[in-house]
Order: C-alpha cells, then structure tokens, then sequence
C-alpha cells in the first residue's frame, strides 16, 4: 500500500500524547495572557492555533484508545476507522480557525491596535520550545498514523507561526511596524488552510469508501484477469477499510470446464492480490463461465441498484 510502518509500544504512545497534551495546554494559556497583554493579535492567533493542537492531540488520545477495542457483533470491521474521523474532526477544525483569522486579520488592517513586540518575542520563543517537545513527542507516530498525524501537522504549523510571531515582534521593536501583526497573522491563517485542505482529501477519501490512492484500480481487475483460470472480473468495489488496509470484494468468472479448480483459482487471486497489492481482505463470489452475470457493470453492484457493499 505504500505506508511506511513505524510501530510505538500502544501505552508508550498514549504517554507521548498525554504528555503533548499537557505541555500545548500550559502554553495555550500563556500565549492567550501574553496575546491579551501585549495586544498582539498574532500572538493570539498563535494561541488559538496551539489550542487546537492541544484538541486535537485529546481527540487523537481518545481515538487511539478506540480504536483498540476489539471486533464485535455491531462492528464487525472493529474500531479503526474512529482514528480516521478524529482526523477529519481536526482538520476541519482547522479550517474554521484559519477562516476566522483571516477575519480577524482583515479587521486589524483597518484598526491596527498598538502591540508589546518584547512580550511577543519572550512568549513566541517559548512556544517555539514547546512546539519542539510536542513534535519530538509525536513525530514517530505520524508516519503511521492519520489520526496522530493530523496533530502533528498542527504542531509544525504552530512551529512556523511561533517563527512569524517572533518576526513581527522583532520587526515592531525595530520599526514599530504595526500592520505586520496583521501580515504575520494572514500568513499563519494562510498556512493552516492550505495544509488543512491538502491533507483532509485523503481523509474525507477513505470515509467515502474511495480505493487506495497509491493503487491503480483497473491494475487491480487486470491482475485478477491474469489468474490462470479467471476468465472476468465484475461487481467489483475496492476501498480501503483504515489507512493501511484496503479491501475488494467482486465477482470473479472461472473459465468453462475449469469449475472443480474454483478453491484454488480464489486462492491464487487472494495470493496475486497480496503479494503484488497488499490487498489483505478479498471477498470474492465465484461464478461459472456458462451461468455468469449478464453484462454485467465493471464497478459496483447492478445497475441502478442504489450499491452498498456486497
């Protein structure tokens, strides 16, 4: 599937998280006090940034646990999946908070408030300290993760606006610059949209059933067609079940005469696909050449049938 596995011991990880849960928490609310004192709205803005990290990791904390329960009669899949809605839960977060800023930043170009560019830099370079314990806590876990790495990546993105926060305050103290908190703000704002929107697509993908984005589909039904006595492939839905494991399930047609072979024709599909594809769970309904499906659709059940999952 094209995942890189780094695998943390479960509760040596959940300490990781509960740890950068705590220090993003004591940082929120300085950053909000030293915001409010300083008038700095890019230091607010940074706050509000980090609080959502600190959310975020919760959610992520509360997914992993979840996800861990085992399989049972009303999730027959198991749990996984809830790591995956815990993303979206974050990036969409993510989304409201960049909009608002940008609103906020819009309002302060035509008010521009007096800002303490010392309080920005002290509590800015701070945050950066704690943006650097949190990524160190997380990092490991995000190559494996969408769920941890949907936290991570608010992390980086409060890491890159502790670095503008400290410019403009840097810049206020030389020049008292005022509109850069504003420009400061806009950049960070801008940030966290484009990572949000360039990471939910596959998020949103796989709660929509979507085949993996590494695997060319049709390359798929083409290896199934290749299997010596696989004369066709249809019905076929391919979907990835959590980050790592995608699934297919499909009609598969056993060439005429070839009937008393079909336990090891399914056998050397669900060996091709797992070799070649990792495709772990395979479903397959076997028909015989002579009583097969009439035109039959490629993709998805019969026509017009509304298609779930067969």
């Amino acid at each position: 599937m094209g995942h890189s596995h780094h695998h943390v011991d479960p509760d040596a990880g959940d300490r990781r998280v509960l740890g950068a849960i705590l220090v993003n928490l004591g940082l929120t609310v300085a950053q909000i006090v030293g915001g409010i004192v300083s008038g700095s709205l890019a230091l607010v803005a940074d706050a509000l940034h980090n609080f959502s990290d600190a959310i975020s990791l919760i959610i992520a904390f509360g997914a992993r646990k979840i996800a861990r329960r085992p399989r049972d009669d009303e999730m027959t899949f198991g749990y996984g999946r809830v790591e995956v809605v815990a993303a979206l839960i974050n990036y969409t977060t993510l989304i409201v908070i960049g909009l608002y800023l940008l609103y906020e930043a819009a309002m302060r170009f035509f008010d521009p408030q007096p800002v303490e560019g010392w309080l920005i830099v002290i509590i800015a370079g701070i945050a950066l300290i704690v943006d650097a314990v949190t990524a160190a806590l997380t990092h490991a876990m995000s190559k494996s993760s969408v769920n941890i790495r949907a936290a991570f990546l608010h992390n980086v993105a409060d890491a890159l606006g502790s670095i503008a926060a400290i410019f403009a305050g840097t810049l206020i103290l030389l020049y008292d610059w005022r509109l850069i908190d504003p420009i400061v703000t806009v950049v960070i704002a801008g940030y966290i949209l484009w990572q949000s929107f360039r990471e939910i697509g596959p998020v949103i993908r796989i709660l929509m059933l979507g085949s993996p984005p590494d695997v060319e589909t049709r390359s798929v039904l083409e290896a199934v067609r290749d299997v010596d006595g696989v004369t066709d492939i249809h019905h076929a839905h391919f979907w990835l079940m959590d980050e790592h494991r995608a699934a297919l399930d499909a009609h598969v047609v056993v060439a005429d005469g070839r009937w008393s072979e079909a336990d090891a024709i399914k056998e050397r599909i669900k060996s091709a696909l797992s070799d070649r594809f990792s495709i772990a769970h395979t479903t397959l309904e076997l028909e015989c050449a002579r009583h097969a499906c009439a035109a039959a659709p490629e993709f998805g059940g019969h026509a017009g049938d509304g298609d779930a999952i067969a």
